[in-house]
């Protein structure tokens, strides 16, 4: 699905180009769009497939002539899903005179680079960055994203912990990120109002070689299910700590 999102994306984007007809972008030697994301690390595993992809359709496009005769070129910026690698991102690829950006996948990334993006003026399309505010604050005009924003997400998890799962008292943990977090506060005001009862809402340090503090609180806490706002690295050690201590419940 991400990968059909992403070349869906960048016909998109290569489509507003053709229509904007600007100067400025058909007077260039080639159309430089810029890719970011997390391309090493941890958490390459969501950002490849999007770069792969828009491979995919940049050379599907070049082979067929380009746009009106000039070719596209991706100028690729790798951020690991860290904000203070964003930025960096962010300035060079601006400095590379880029019309547009696909990325950046991760919320936190996002967020710290699209004030660079604004004051450039240059449209932002992501597949992957779900917090709120990027689009509902009005504050980034210039970005768009192909995903739904974590409200909808988490109004889903909580549809379905409370009515397939029927949980009563859950524990809601997160990765204190800008998705993690947000993500975790809206299915705590979500499973709130629906009567479940969170009986702990704890946030984790990324990266950390155990986790079995918060797997001890888990188990005082008597809960029949867990809910995740994170990414997969810390979910992974979370399950497997969990099921060291024996907790046969659910991992959402």
């Amino acid at each position: 699905m991400k990968r059909r999102n992403t070349v869906l994306m960048v016909f998109a984007m290569v489509s507003l180009l053709i229509l904007s007809g600007t100067q400025g972008v058909f007077a260039a030697p080639t159309i430089k769009i810029g890719v970011a994301g997390a391309f090493s690390g941890d958490l390459a595993s969501y950002g490849l497939p999007t770069v792969n992809a828009a491979k995919l359709v940049v050379k599907d496009i070049n082979d067929k002539g380009g746009i009106n005769g000039q070719k596209v070129e991706l100028v690729i910026e790798d951020d690991q899903c860290k904000p203070e690698l964003a930025t960096n991102a962010a300035a060079k690829l601006v400095s590379s005179r880029v019309v547009a950006v696909i990325g950046h996948i991760c919320s936190g990334a996002t967020k710290a680079a699209l004030g660079i993006y604004k004051d450039s003026e240059l449209v932002t399309i992501s597949p992957s960055a779900t917090n709120p505010p990027l689009t509902q604050s009005g504050e980034y005009p210039n970005f768009f994203r192909t995903i739904a924003p974590d409200d909808a997400q988490a109004k889903l998890a909580t549809d379905f912990l409370t009515k397939t799962l029927k949980l009563k008292r859950i524990a809601v943990l997160h990765d204190k990120g800008d998705y993690g977090k947000g993500f975790a506060e809206l299915v705590k005001q979500y499973a709130e109002e629906s009567g479940v009862t969170v009986a702990l809402f704890e946030g984790v340090n990324p990266g950390a070689p155990d986790y079995s503090a918060v797997v001890n609180k888990i188990g005082n806490a008597k809960v029949d299910g867990v809910v995740w706002g994170g990414y997969h690295p810390e979910a992974s050690k979370l399950v497997q700590q969990m099921k060291d201590k024996g907790m046969n419940i659910p991992f959402i």
